[in-house]
Formats: structure tokens, sequence, C-alpha cells
């Protein structure tokens, strides 16, 4: 679809939605010190219907950049925090047993769980069990929760925000890779820098109270949710996602050997889906009507950050898995001539 084909009312939402984006990052930039690139990701993945994984160490405002999107974007936020005891009841909600004192008679009320909101802060995935992961995991992928013979339909938009402490792995339950693969983004939150730190304690430390204004509504956000499906997207962009998610795998024969080296495992088709979708999400973030390869290398690490599974060789070597995508980025053709065809 080339640009002429879009109705003129998506390219105006494009265009506005450019201008909400810069709105969008004035007004976290109030409450918000540095994290631009955090910011940017999340905003993809929300705009591509995806959640995210948030790694990070305590104390790098996680919590407070979520808190701050749900409200310059109008929407209910609630934080969940994971611990060893949490049951699926907890996050889901449950019957309860009432009495109807003008008649005696008894029935069930369903009481909603914490996960009835659009954006849920998951804090801690890892220090709950199985079971209670599974059951987010669940209205992660079907937007609704199953109680006893009813099911209960999330709002909308949804939006899944889970953290996960890279200290401290003791006690804990690390999500299986195959979970993990149903997070679009894996984010890595950082240490701010010398000049933002001393932002960060002066704002902390003193009187000073952020005025957000709500940038984007429901309504506009399910709209531009839309309308990322409808960007257009070259050939040669969905070739060079291909064989970017298809060049992790070490069992293919285009595989690069450092790969065959490095990696255990490789990143399944969701890398490549999602490598589209957050390209395009971004090319309208930035007021673009089509997506370049430039869109698929930034939106690439947070892709494939959690679908590249590193040997003993890699870890021995001190080998990460940016490292690895840097290499990939760096060797894997823009145009991607030399992979087409090849099995």
């Amino acid at each position: 679809m080339t640009d002429e084909k879009m109705e003129k009312s998506d390219l105006k939402a494009i265009e506005s939605l450019n201008q909400a984006y810069n709105r969008m990052t004035e007004e976290l930039a109030k409450a918000i010190v540095g994290q631009s690139a955090v910011i940017e990701e999340i905003l993809i993945a929300m705009f591509s219907k995806g959640h995210c994984l948030l790694i990070g160490v305590p104390g790098l405002a996680k919590t407070l950049i979520v808190s701050t999107i749900s409200r310059i974007l109008g929407l209910s936020f609630k934080r969940i925090q994971f611990t060893p005891d949490l049951m699926p009841a907890d996050i889901t909600g449950t019957d309860v047993l009432e009495e109807d004192h003008t008649t005696g008679r008894r029935f069930f009320r369903f009481v909603h769980g914490p996960v009835f909101a659009n954006m849920i802060l998951a804090d801690e995935i890892n220090r709950t069990p199985p079971k209670t992961q599974a059951a987010l995991l669940e209205a992660m992928q079907e937007h609704h929760v199953t109680v006893g013979e009813k099911t209960y339909p999330l709002p909308e938009p949804f939006f899944v925000l889970a953290t996960q402490n890279p200290i401290e792995q003791e006690g804990t339950y690390p999500l299986p890779e195959a979970q993990l693969d149903r997070f679009m983004f894996n984010i890595m939150v950082g240490y701010p820098s010398a000049e933002e730190e001393i932002e960060i304690m002066k704002r902390v430390t003193g009187a000073y109270v952020p005025d957000l204004k709500m940038a984007l509504t429901n309504e506009e956000i399910l709209r531009v949710q839309d309308i990322v499906r409808k960007v257009p997207v070259a050939e040669h962009v969905y070739v060079y996602a291909r064989n970017l998610a298809r060049a992790t795998r070490p069992t293919q024969s285009e595989a690069p050997d450092y790969i065959k080296e490095w990696v255990q495992w490789g990143a399944g088709p969701r890398a490549s889906l999602y490598m589209i979708l957050g390209g395009k999400a971004r090319a309208i973030l930035h007021g673009r009507y089509h997506v370049t390869t430039e869109d698929i290398d930034v939106v690439a690490y947070p892709v494939l950050r959690h679908r590249i599974i590193t040997t003993f060789n890699a870890e021995a070597e001190g080998i990460k898995t940016d490292h690895i995508i840097d290499r990939l980025l760096q060797t894997v053709p823009k145009r991607g001539e030399e992979l087409v065809g090849k099995p």
C-alpha cells in the first residue's frame, strides 16, 4: 500500500499523532529526567498493542515512568506487587458469595481484580510462582479473564508492563523462554547520566510538583493502534526484518559463524512480526508514512534481546545479547539481497 492509498483521515491522524508525541515527551519531561529511549520504546509497544518487560535495578523510576504515561494518556493504572504467596485470584478477581437481606437469596458476585485497568504494572513478576504468572500472561494474550463459566473482557486499550530485577535471583521464579516470547519488548532501564542525577536530586528533595496535561484520549489511542497496521512497508524492509530474525537461529544455513558459536536458541517468527509492527509505530510517532530499515534497527534491540539464548561459550567470553545484536546489524545487509531465497 502506498501513501496515496492511505485514507486522508489516517494521514491527518498520523500528523496529529506526531504533534501529540511531541506533547507527550514534553509532559513526561516534567516528571521524568532522561530515559527518552525507554519512554519511546514503551510508547511504540503501546501503539503496537504489545506488552513490555522492563529490566533495571531498583530506584530507576520504572514505576514513575509507567504511572506518568498513564496519566498523560488518561488511562486507568494499577500496580501489582508480585510476591511468593500471590494467587491467581488476587490478580484476576473472584466470585464472592453474598446474600440479599430482603429475600434471603444467596448469589455469587464477581469482584474485579487489579488486572481490570488500562495499564498494569506487574512489579517483579519473577517473584511469584508460575501459576500466578500464567494467569497474568493469559490475560495479556486473550484480553479477558475467565472465572468459572463466565468470561469478563478487560478494558481497552490494555497494556502490561512487567518489571524484573536483574540482581537478587534467590527465591525467584524466572519466566521461561516461551513466556518471555509473549512480551513484545524487553526494555533495559539504565542509570542516569551525572547531570541527570543532579537534576533528579533537586526535583525529588525539593517541593517540585509537575503539572501534567493529558495528550491523548482512549479513543485516540485505539484509533492509532488501527492506523499502525495500515502503514506501508517496502519489500526490502520485510526482507531485512526476516533476515535479521533468521540470522539469529544457529540451525539455519544463513546464520553467521559467530551465531553458531554464541547462540543456543534464536528468535522465532514473533521477532520478525514485532520488528515490523514496532517499525510501523516508530514511523508514525516520528511523522512518517512508511517504515525504513533504520526503524527496524532501533526496535531490533528490545525485540531480540529476550529471544536470543546464549551458549556457555558466549557467557564465558562475556558476550551479551546486545553485543550479538550489534554485530547482526553490522553484518546483515540492509537490502537483504545476499539472503533472499535461501532456506
